[in-house]
């Protein structure tokens, strides 16, 4: 199970940072992904991590601002996101990478249950 954290309202130029717990399965030896989804549109790719934390890849819509970093343990990862836009508004999920295209949805079976960014002044 994936617990997401940390979302909110802020006003554009802002930074609010992302957590997601795991539980129940030792997603510690998974690869972890972020992905949002805007009102009205398809859920996209923004950051993936591999277990270990030593590669991380991120969209190119957020590179330069978005950070993916994982715990200590492993069994958690973050998102620390800089200088949000307001295009960046979107419920925010966390997800348990399984196999394939790591940009892909379709590429991961466990999936947290959102936490909401409002970026707006």
């Amino acid at each position: 199970q994936l617990q997401a954290s940390g979302g909110g309202f802020v006003q554009p130029g802002g930074s609010l940072g992302l957590s997601c717990a795991a539980s129940g399965r030792t997603f510690s030896a998974y690869a972890l992904g972020w992905f949002r989804q805007a009102p009205g549109k398809e859920r996209e790719f923004v950051a993936f991590i591999n277990y270990r934390g030593s590669n991380r890849y991120h969209a190119d819509s957020v590179r330069g601002r978005f950070t993916i970093s994982r715990g200590n343990t492993k069994n958690s990862v973050y998102l620390q996101m800089n200088n949000l836009k307001p295009e960046d508004t979107a419920v925010y999920y966390c997800a348990s990478y399984n196999d394939g295209d790591y940009t892909s949805t379709f590429s991961y079976d466990y999936w947290g249950q959102g936490t909401l960014v409002t970026v707006s002044s």
